[in-house]
């Protein structure tokens, strides 16, 4: 009979994140993500199958935890007209604030996709669903803030914010300044 878990893999996979966030798959040691979750080697491989199993865990809590409340309002069944402006300036705003981990480190997602680890095939999907998620969320805002356009021009409004806010949570992590001036 195998022993009884005794941590909360949520907890650990929130640990693990910052981790991952602060470091990238590649960077993040086991040792680090060990201190980091207060799990032994055995714990995290048992628990998640791998260092790679944790990271796909921590990507999995990224999305839920970070992206997506974020989007929310622009995924919401009736998205306010401002929902778009008030995403923009939210972003901009924890951009702009060196103590938060979208400012320091940069998207999570976008960082792995020009990483090493970014030409896993399963984690590309993840981040090609990401982008998908996000243009659809940019496209609804868009809509909602701008129903005096036409749908190519929504569209193409769209794209630009979606590319814009890609840009800016890439390049966050060596120019907040220039990221919020996006």
């Amino acid at each position: 009979m195998g022993r009884t878990r005794t941590f909360d893999e949520s907890d650990a996979t929130r640990s693990a994140l910052g981790v991952f966030w602060g470091h990238g798959f590649d960077g993040a040691a086991v040792p680090d993500l060990e201190r980091a979750t207060g799990l032994s080697r055995s714990s995290i491989y048992h628990a998640f199958g791998s260092k790679r199993g944790l990271f796909d865990a921590a990507v999995s809590a990224y999305l839920d935890q970070v992206v997506r409340p974020r989007l929310a309002p622009l995924q919401a069944d009736a998205v306010a007209s401002g929902a778009l402006a008030e995403y923009l300036r939210g972003l901009r705003h924890v951009m702009a604030e060196p103590t938060l981990p979208l400012a320091a480190h940069g998207c999570l997602l976008l960082n792995a996709a020009t990483a090493p680890v970014g030409t896993d095939e399963g984690l590309r999907q993840v981040i090609r669903e990401y982008r998908e998620e996000l243009a659809a969320a940019m496209q609804r805002g868009a809509e909602a803030a701008r129903p005096d356009l036409d749908a190519a021009s929504v569209a193409a409004l769209a794209t630009a914010c979606t590319a814009h806010v890609v840009a800016a949570m890439t390049l966050v992590r060596v120019d907040s300044d220039g990221a919020c001036e996006l």
